[in-house]
């Protein structure tokens, strides 16, 4: 059996998220109390304590995501994997669980990362939508004909895939995925548009904290978000992970890759079950063992 780990993105956050490792788990709670440092504030009171509007601040919900999924995976007493992925901000988390980064320097780049998209967000106005029960080059289509900016952003399984741009090219977009036979077309509660050109002002940011830190080469490959392909070389891996702020997620064509390689065994680490659910649609129920980490 080839075993894979996967790491969820923004969205997947919940309040009291990660307070039961940090009351469990010595080793948990000695890492949550160095991510309060490093971040320079008390990220677990918001985490443990905090209402959803307070962890749906991209500067928040980007570090704490990270922050359960990566403690999840480095307390776990569990095999190692033959591979991982993470959805968009998961990457960082998975490149962790491979060896490519430290706890440390991940958490520093992922802030880097959220703060920079969180002042782009406030710059630029933007945003997201899902549209459901489209094939995927309709969707292509109907963004690159619609107009303003719009485009697929993440290709999470087999008729879902969210669109990424100005809010008045998205509106226009929906109702033309509607006219073209999407069974629906739902606006996110996202404060930006994500993978999109709209971003290239936080993958300029990113990309100056990206290249002053040291990447290892990794146990195991990661399948990045931006070519849906395996990947072990350091120098690669890095102008990925700055590529894919305006590039699209390929989430359901990288589970797709992982299976052809031989993965037929996929553990989600981190709050919530999204990805499980996308890895059985875009595989079938009764194809793959797919799970989620618990302690």
């Amino acid at each position: 059996m080839s075993k894979a780990y996967v790491f969820p993105g923004q969205g997947a956050q919940f309040p009291g998220m990660g307070r039961d490792l940090y009351e469990r788990l010595p080793a948990a709670r000695e890492l949550f109390e160095r991510a309060d440092e490093l971040l320079g504030f008390r990220i677990t009171d918001i985490m443990f304590e905090g209402s959803a509007e307070d962890l749906q601040q991209t500067r928040v919900t980007q570090p704490a995501v990270f922050l359960h999924s990566v403690i999840l995976a480095l307390t776990a007493p569990v095999a190692k994997p033959d591979c991982v992925a993470g959805h968009s901000l998961g990457e960082f988390s998975a490149l962790v669980a491979c060896g490519a980064l430290t706890f440390e320097d991940a958490l520093r780049l992922v802030s880097v990362r959220a703060q920079a998209m969180q002042r782009c967000c406030e710059k630029v106005s933007g945003t997201m939508a899902a549209i459901l029960g489209l094939e995927d080059g309709v969707v292509e289509k109907v963004c690159s004909e619609t107009a303003g900016l719009v485009v697929a952003a993440n290709y999470n399984s087999p008729g879902q895939v969210v669109i990424s741009g100005e809010k008045e090219a998205v509106a226009s977009a929906c109702a033309a995925m509607k006219e073209a036979g999407a069974k629906r077309a739902l606006p996110l509660p996202v404060g930006g548009a994500f993978h999109s050109p709209l971003m290239a002002p936080a993958r300029e940011e990113l990309a100056g904290a990206i290249e002053a830190t040291s990447f290892r080469r990794p146990v195991c490959p990661i399948f990045q978000n931006v070519t849906a392909a395996p990947e072990s070389d350091p120098e690669t891996i890095k102008v990925h992970l700055v590529e894919q702020l305006t590039s699209p997620v390929r989430w359901a064509q990288s589970v797709r890759a992982m299976a052809r390689s031989g993965v037929d065994s996929f553990t989600e680490f981190g709050p919530g079950s999204v990805l499980q659910g996308l890895i059985r649609k875009t595989l079938g129920p009764d194809n793959v063992s797919v799970g989620g980490f618990s302690l």
